[in-house]
């Protein structure tokens, strides 16, 4: 497989990802672990089990000595290209995105790892934080509810394919887990809180209107979900995500 650098449509330190007439390739750099990338193909597995539809995994395998994942490619925009493209039409296009995410949240794909046993392991490797904030942490998470919802773990609008009749498709299972809804909220509000506060209060103002969720369960997972993605590559900023365990904490 040939990969045109003219066809590269996403580039990270430790991956770059094409698309291609065999799909969507992502192609990940010898230094990120092979049990991460397997981990990634497995998850999206297991969530084409739930029925939900989701762009297929078609294959794994090598190419130029990398580990590859191939993915079914849809065709559409992102979610988020429409909304910068559209202000006017935010709040509708928010309520659909909740709605996406209640009816994902509404499977159940057992084989997943737990999100609660992820976020114990991240926290507790932690040297940004002491032990006393760690164990304060881990604390808290041990009293959170245990569900066993399907948890995207990223699940923002860049995931989102819109397709040309509206249908929209959660792309980018790496995370996914599963565990408590309110959590995987938590993180979705981080993530627009990160790059716009008002679109944040609108996506939690929505998400607990149409899931009838009281907005301060959500913000207790806040100091959890943000000290989980404190060493992170590529992820949230950490003054960002200090100031949010400083003050949900």
């Amino acid at each position: 497989m040939r990969l045109e650098k003219n066809n590269l449509i996403v580039k990270r330190s430790y991956k770059e990802v094409y698309k291609t007439d065999e799909g969507i390739v992502k192609i990940f750099e010898t230094i990120h672990p092979k049990s991460a990338i397997f981990n990634e193909a497995l998850n999206t597995v297991r969530v084409e089990e739930t029925k939900l539809d989701i762009p297929k995994l078609k294959e794994v395998r090598q190419i130029d000595g990398k580990w590859a994942i191939i993915i079914e490619y849809k065709p559409g925009k992102t979610l988020e290209e429409i909304m910068k493209n559209e202000p006017e039409n935010q709040e509708r296009y928010m309520s659909d995105f909740v709605e996406l995410q209640l009816k994902m949240q509404k499977k159940k794909a057992p084989m997943l790892n737990k999100l609660k046993d992820k976020l114990v392991r991240e926290i507790s490797s932690l040297t940004a934080l002491d032990a006393t904030q760690r164990y304060e942490l881990l604390m808290r998470l041990e009293k959170m509810p245990k569900h066993a919802k399907l948890c995207h773990g990223d699940f923002n609008p860049s995931n989102i394919i819109v397709e040309k009749n509206g249908t929209m498709t959660v792309i980018d299972w790496a995370h996914a887990t599963q565990g408590n809804a309110s959590a995987d909220a938590a993180m979705t509000y981080l993530l627009f809180a990160l790059e716009n506060q008002k679109k944040a209060d609108l996506y939690l103002d929505l998400f607990c209107k149409k899931s009838d969720t009281a907005k301060q369960y959500v913000r207790q997972w806040l100091p959890i979900v943000a000290a989980a993605q404190l060493e992170k590559e590529n992820e949230l900023r950490k003054d960002f995500l200090m100031r949010w365990i400083d003050v949900a904490g």
